[in-house]
C-alpha cells in the first residue's frame, strides 16, 4: 500500500488481490501479442501444442523470417512469467530459433491459437496456505530428436502456491530412464536448496523438503550408494543430490505419474491431463 493505493500493475503484470489471495496475469500484454501476431489465421485451440508434435531441425522445410520467428518467441518467453502452462512449448519452439522452419512456426501459431483461447488466465497466490517448500521433478528421456538429450521439467511450491518452474534440455545425453529422472531431481534439488538459503533472511528454516520424484529407480540411487557400477558415468555434479538427501536437508519421496506435476513440464499432453495440471498449479482465471 502506498499513497497511489495498491499495487495493480507492474511492468506487464495485472494483480488483483482480494481477501482469499492474489491474482497474477497478463491479459492485457496477451491481448496485445496477439494483436502483433494475428494474421487473422488464428484459431483458438484448447491446449498450447499437440501431443503429435515432435518439432526437429527439418531441413528440408521451408525457411521463415528469423526476426519475426525470435519476435514471436521473445514475446512468449516474457508471458511465461504468469503462464507456466505453456512454459514447456515455448522453450521448444525456442530452440530452432538459429533456423526457423515453417513446421517450427507452425508450433509457434499453434501457442499463438492456444493464447486467443485462454487470454484471461494468470496465476492464484493463496493466502490461506502454510509456509511450506516443497518440489517436484519429471524428465521425458531423449525427448529431443535433434541431439536425443532428454528434457527436465521442475515446479516449486511455496504452501499451496506455485513460486518457480522451469523446463529445459539436459546439457547432457542420459543413457537410461532412471538417469534423466536422476538428473531432473538434482536440477530441482539445486532450485530448492537456494530457495531455502534466500527464505531464511526471512527467518523461515526448513529440513527434509519433499522432492516428490515418479522415478523409483532414481530415488533408490540417492538413497543407496552401494549402486557405484550402474551409476558411475553420471556426472559427480549432479550427486550432491545424494549428499543432501544423506544431510537432511531435502526428503525423496515418490509419487504417481498421475500426481506428478512437473508432467507438464516435459511433454505435449492431451486435454483432459493439460487440464488437470494446470488446475494443480494454480492456473486459473480471474475470480
Amino acid at each position: 500500500m502506498s499513497l497511489m493505493g495498491e499495487l495493480q500493475f507492474f511492468l506487464g503484470l495485472q494483480i488483483k488481490k482480494g481477501p482469499e489471495g492474489t491474482f497474477v496475469h497478463q491479459a492485457k500484454y496477451t491481448k496485445d501479442i496477439l494483436r502483433k501476431f494475428d494474421k487473422g489465421d488464428l484459431k483458438p485451440m484448447a491446449t498450447p501444442m499437440s501431443t503429435q508434435t515432435a518439432l526437429d531441425a527439418d531441413e528440408e522445410g521451408e525457411v521463415v523470417d528469423q526476426r519475426e520467428y525470435r519476435g514471436m518467441i521473445g514475446s512468449l518467453l516474457y508471458l511465461t512469467a504468469t503462464r507456466p502452462d505453456i512454459q514447456f512449448a515455448v522453450c521448444l519452439c525456442a530452440r530452432f530459433q538459429a533456423s526457423p522452419k515453417l513446421s517450427h512456426r507452425q508450433a509457434v501459431k499453434r501457442i499463438f491459437r492456444y493464447l486467443k483461447y485462454t487470454p484471461e488466465l494468470g496465476l492464484w497466490f493463496s493466502s490461506a496456505s502454510l509456509l511450506s517448500l516443497r518440489g517436484y521433478s519429471d524428465a521425458d528421456f531423449a525427448g529431443c530428436r535433434l541431439e536425443h538429450k532428454s528434457t527436465s521439467g521442475t515446479c516449486q511450491f511455496l504452501g499451496s502456491s506455485l513460486v518457480s518452474w522451469s523446463s529445459r534440455k539436459q546439457s547432457s545425453v542420459a543413457t537410461s530412464t532412471t538417469e534423466a529422472e536422476y538428473i531432473a531431481a538434482a536440477s530441482c534439488c539445486s532450485q530448492l536448496l537456494w530457495m531455502k538459503s534466500t527464505l531464511s533472511d526471512f527467518g523461515l528454516s526448513f529440513r527434509k523438503i519433499p522432492l516428490l520424484v515418479d522415478s523409483s529407480s532414481a530415488i533408490s540411487i540417492a538413497k543407496n550408494p552401494v549402486l557405484h557400477s550402474r551409476t558411475k558415468h553420471i556426472d559427480v555434479r549432479f550427486h550432491f543430490l545424494r549428499d543432501h538427501y544423506e544431510k537432511g536437508d531435502i526428503d525423496l519421496i515418490h509419487v504417481e505419474t498421475e500426481n506428478q506435476l512437473a508432467d507438464i513440464f516435459t511433454k505435449p499432453l492431451d486435454l483432459s491431463i493439460f487440464a488437470h495440471l494446470c488446475g494443480e498449479l494454480g492456473v486459473c482465471y480471474p475470480f
